[in-house]
């Protein structure tokens, strides 16, 4: 009897696949996958602010990014290491989110946020993830609590 055994995909791949199938709500996020290490569980977004996200735009920093952009940020690298952790078999709709502002973001600068899952059951992950800028400051962190959603055979995620 032939056993088929099925290879998971490499941490190169997955961010491919992820790249390859961007949906619009990271397009308006103006963010990208950059780094996945499936042994730490870690997924590293890098995503490029723009005056569109600002409020307060007549400060001398050239304005502040709206927060429900950094939160978006934040659950956006946290639900897509989800989906990297399931093999793309699960998309994980956030149940609660906690941003934690720290410092303001502002136009025309790039921001990492890394997501750690910190826990995970048989329905429901709590994760994790900071946001810094490109010097390494710290930005804004967060705490989702998710519950695991089959990604149907043949959909993306």
């Amino acid at each position: 009897m032939d056993t088929v055994t099925e290879t998971k995909p490499t941490a190169g791949e997955m961010l491919e696949r992820f790249v390859r199938t961007r949906q619009p709500a990271i397009a308006t996020l103006n963010g990208f996958p950059i780094a996945l290490d499936l042994e730490k569980g870690t997924l590293t977004f890098r995503f490029e602010s723009t005056v569109a996200m600002c409020h307060s735009t007549q400060i001398p920093q050239g304005g502040i990014v709206q927060g429900g952009f950094v939160a978006g940020w934040l659950d956006t690298s946290m639900a897509h290491l989800a989906i990297a952790l399931t093999n793309f078999t699960m998309r994980l709709p956030t149940l609660e989110l906690k941003v934690s502002y720290l410092a303001p973001a502002h136009p025309g600068r790039v921001y990492f946020s890394e997501a750690t899952m910190v826990r995970r059951g048989r329905t429901v992950a709590f994760l994790e993830a900071r946001l810094r800028d490109e010097e390494g400051k710290l930005i804004a962190t967060a705490s989702s609590t998710g519950m695991f959603s089959p990604i149907p055979p043949g959909a993306e995620a």
